[in-house]
């Protein structure tokens, strides 16, 4: 299988910039969500659609950076 309607953004979610990729295999879009700085994916989520898949991913990763702290000097 080959990935299908690939999409790739960066917006800013809870005060971090984050990369957003989003792609279909089969009958499921896939997204995941990185850190821009190190690029380390740490939300992932599946849909039946395209919104449905990124809603999912977005809902995570908001509240897992809604728990970092950030440290500024």
């Amino acid at each position: 299988m080959k990935p299908e309607d690939y999409t790739r953004r960066q917006a800013e979610l809870a005060g971090w910039p984050v990369s957003i990729e989003t792609y279909k295999l089969g009958d499921i879009y896939h997204c995941t969500i990185a850190n821009v700085d190190p690029g380390a994916r740490f939300a992932r989520a599946d849909g039946a659609t395209r919104d449905e898949a990124e809603s999912r991913a977005i809902e995570k990763a908001t509240r897992y950076l809604a728990q970092t702290r950030k440290f500024y000097t």
